[in-house]
């Protein structure tokens, strides 16, 4: 007799909140990141939801209301995250962890916001990658919120390194600003003269400084370099006209023109004089790569934010969707459910959900990477200049010798002693993830975010829909091309993506989905690592092959080979993080009381998410590396060899007396006289590509199990317990 009892499955109870998150985001023991996490809410879901709420929105123009956000942002700390102590910050070591989660909790109510907050560090970021010290502990200390005693107003700080139409981003490499010497009387330190014409510069409305980018047009200064300019240098600070947006108008864009005589102290990093030259130490080139490799993650982060507000403004729309009818009477399913009686919108609910967490859980995964990658990372430019070994092409062999020393690591999983080692390390894993954040967060960000804005019906596009969801979808469209579109993500995937030192932690990261989908099959770990087995086969096989006509496939100049399977690799490292994620609540969630009670229900919709995200991702993959595997072969036809793998009529005739029904199977057959089907050729076959068939056969038996995890997550969502009301106005 069976006298097993069937235990009801534990479900989601309530939204994630900030005890998962903590553990999640891996800073659960970070009492300060705790602490800024707060406080940069209560200046989100306050003073700028109230300005949003209010029609802030509706002007492009720097208020004095807008303006008033600055104060708020210096009251919370805001503004004082990026510095050091010892400048008048309170974070010890790297910030980038912190920047993510401020820049997240901005964005959950407002973009344009968070873009004015992060606008001021951006300003700041070249000073603090390559600036001298001098330079450094000056306008960070210039920049932090006064202090109680202190008279004076804290600077703000713009970052203008694009130019004016026609030329806005066109390329960073192409500048029209220019600098020359003016004066250079001798013993003195030389006087530059800079012009420079800036686009779309943030927080140009009420900088106090700028940061630019400037091109030699003296042949006393060798090639490019980034400014420090002043207000109250003599000359032109023209803030220029407001840039007339649609997105992010709670942030201070304008065109500036910007005309000014400088020290030449004022060139970021330093300058050496060289036979009468003036050589900067950094080229503006080499400032901006050390920049934006980290502040793309935090704009990722911006459109992630963005997908996870929106889940709560939609469940509640679809449960109350049909409240207030004459025939709905409370207690009937379609007065407690709503919409949410169809399996269509939980269904897409879910993806938008599950994009929300994995695409959070690759930006925060970059994020401590370069806060762990940032101290090694100045270890290894005291290294070189004990060495004496220059910067730019001299770091790159220098780094280049060290590769095979970092491939033994990686083959023989063990820490590396030497730092140079371990940057070589992280520096290849931190050149993928950072424009793997940057590409996938907000641009499949931005086409999720419609897919969130259309669950709420026409409600979605009104000014007054609840989340801000239309002003989001918008905002998401502006953060793809921030710091650099969609092409120039994935044309530096295209080449980092390829490095040997990240291809062999690929590889390993195969083997450790493999090991957790045994312990936890329910995650799709399993899925994911058969879609990353077949992207790493597809990339080896393209970096070979060449296409019908004998041209190479992986080249520079084919981007629908290289950028196509850039994309793939997004969608499975934002899916392989999701999980790493999940494995980590389940590892930590036990120790936390506040968990303990809806823990299990909790975890296990959190791995329903994952599974439905790997399955998404070796879908995506799949198809593209079937496209790319196959889609560059040549088509076989009727004449010539295409033709020889076809019976021919009288042949089958003869074949069919020793292997009866044979011709009920023969697929394509020749008729004597050359006739043949009615198509453009022969099926084409899988010759030489009999392992990539298997790889994805393989592959589509892994998705075994992959909607019966988005049923179950779409059952919690019809129980989860949400709040009456968002808690930031609508």
């Amino acid at each position: 007799m069976d006298t097993s009892v069937n235990t009801p499955r534990e479900l989601l109870r309530t939204l994630p909140g900030d005890d998962v998150r903590q553990i999640l985001w891996r800073f659960a023991d970070r009492f300060d990141l705790q602490m800024v996490v707060q406080s940069t809410r209560a200046v989100a879901r306050g003073p700028v939801a109230r300005l949003v709420a209010a029609g802030a929105r509706n002007s492009h123009e720097w208020t004095p209301e807008k303006n008033r956000l600055l104060k708020a942002f210096d009251e919370a700390g805001i503004t004082s995250v990026f510095m050091d102590p010892h400048q008048g910050g309170y974070i010890e070591g790297p910030k980038n962890l912190a920047l993510a989660l401020v820049a997240f909790e901005l964005a959950w109510v407002d973009a344009g916001a968070a873009t004015g907050s992060l606008a001021g560090c951006l300003a700041l970021s070249p000073i603090h990658e390559r600036g001298t010290q001098q330079q450094r502990d000056y306008y960070m200390a210039k920049c932090v919120p006064a202090q109680p005693g202190e008279d004076r107003q804290p600077w703000r700080g713009a970052f203008a390194l694009t130019e004016p139409i026609p030329y806005v981003g066109v390329e960073t490499g192409l500048l029209g600003g220019k600098v020359r010497v003016v004066e250079w009387e001798p013993g003195q330190e030389p006087i530059l003269q800079v012009d420079k014409r800036g686009r779309f510069i943030t927080n140009m409305g009420f900088a106090n400084f700028v940061t630019a980018a400037v091109d030699s047009a003296d042949p006393r200064i060798k090639g490019t370099m980034m400014v420090i300019l002043e207000e109250s240098d003599p000359g032109t600070y023209d803030r220029g006209t407001p840039t007339r947006k649609l997105v992010h108008q709670l942030s201070s864009t304008n065109d500036p023109v910007l005309s000014l005589r400088v020290p030449a102290s004022r060139i970021i990093g330093g300058y050496a004089v060289k036979d009468g030259v003036i050589v900067p130490r950094y080229s503006h080139g080499e400032i901006i790569e050390a920049v934006f490799r980290r502040t793309r993650v935090t704009v990722g982060l911006m459109t992630s934010a963005k997908l996870l507000s929106a889940v709560e403004p939609i469940l509640r729309y679809q449960r109350t969707r049909f409240r207030g009818g004459e025939t709905v009477a409370p207690g009937t399913p379609r007065y407690e459910l709503g919409l949410q009686q169809r399996e269509d919108v939980l269904h897409r609910l879910i993806d938008v959900w599950a994009t929300g967490e994995a695409s959070a859980s690759l930006g925060f995964a970059a994020a401590r990477l370069f806060d762990e990658l940032d101290p090694i990372e100045r270890r290894k430019d005291e290294i070189f200049a004990e060495q004496s070994v220059g910067g730019g092409s001299a770091q790159f062999k220098a780094l280049r010798r060290l590769q095979k020393d970092a491939l033994d690591c990686v083959h023989q999983s063990v820490e590396p002693e030497n730092p140079l080692v371990k940057y070589v390390l992280l520096d290849s894993l931190a050149n993928v993830l950072c424009p793997a954040t940057k590409l996938w967060n907000t641009g499949h960000g931005a086409t999720m975010m419609r897919e969130a804005v259309s669950l709420m019906g026409g409600y979605g596009i009104t000014e007054d829909c609840p989340g801000f969801l239309g002003h989001k979808w918008m905002d998401a469209q502006l953060e793809a091309t921030y710091e650099g579109p969609e092409a120039v993500q994935r044309r530096q995937l295209s080449v980092t993506m390829t490095n040997d030192v990240f291809l062999a932690q690929f590889d390993q990261w195969v083997a450790q989905m493999r090991e957790i989908a045994v312990r936890r099959p329910g995650t799709g770990a399993c899925t994911l690592a058969s879609a990353m087995q077949l992207w790493l086969w597809t990339l080896t096989y393209l970096q070979h092959a060449t296409d019908a006509h004998g041209v190479r496939l992986y080249q520079s100049a084919r981007q629908g080979v290289s950028f196509a399977l850039a994309d793939a690799l997004c969608f499975l490292l934002a899916s392989r993080c999701q999980i790493l994620d999940v494995l980590e609540l389940e590892e930590q969630g036990p120790a936390n009381p506040a968990l303990a009670e809806g823990l299990a229900g909790l975890v296990e919709f959190c791995t329903d998410l994952c599974h439905v995200q790997a399955a998404r991702a070796a879908g995506e993959a799949g198809r593209i590396c079937a496209e790319l595997v196959f889609g560059y072969r040549g088509h076989p036809a009727w004449d010539g060899e295409g033709s020889n793998s076809c019976y021919q009529a009288q042949e089958l005739v003869a074949l069919e007396s020793v292997m009866p029904g044979l011709a009920s199977v023969a697929r394509e057959v020749v008729e004597a006289d050359g006739s043949h089907p009615s198509k453009a050729g022969p099926c084409a076959g899988h010759d030489g590509m009999e392992q990539f068939v298997r790889l994805r056969s393989k592959l589509d038996g892994c998705l075994t199990g992959a909607m019966l995890a988005k049923d179950r997550a779409a059952e919690s969502l019809t129980k989860v317990m949400i709040p009456e009301a968002l808690d930031y106005p609508a």
